[in-house]
């Protein structure tokens, strides 16, 4: 079932996302880096005309299951917002230890900062 609300270009569908473990691995093998208190990203560039996105919530970083799906549908929002800002990059977002601690603004706005970073530092490259 579509949402109206929301535009064609803010959905997060399937192309959006890093689907297998090929995709994850090449983007640990040369990744640019970008961190903050609660998350550290991993970028590189891909082939696609759009970026992508993978998540991991680690249980021994975030022990509770509702606090690990917390955390990824920010981070999936957090992109959806974002995505028209960043370059043909594969992103692969890893929450620290203690993330789930946080309020969702708090981490939504620790989000905002690594996108504006990753998206310089990958332009430049």
């Amino acid at each position: 079932m579509s949402d109206p609300q929301l535009e064609p270009n803010k959905r997060f569908t399937a192309t959006q996302r890093l689907l297998t473990a090929k995709q994850y691995k090449q983007v640990f093998t040369n990744p640019v880096k970008a961190t903050s208190k609660d998350f550290t990203l991993l970028a590189c560039s891909n082939s696609c005309n759009h970026p992508r996105l993978g998540l991991i919530v680690a249980k021994k970083n975030v022990r509770f299951a509702v606090d690990r799906n917390r955390l990824k549908r920010l981070v999936r929002e957090s992109f959806r917002h974002q995505q028209s800002l960043l370059p043909a990059i594969d992103c692969v977002i890893l929450a620290r230890r203690g993330s789930s601690e946080r309020s969702n603004q708090v981490l939504f706005g620790q989000l905002e900062a690594l996108w504006e970073k990753i998206a310089k530092r990958c332009a430049g490259s």
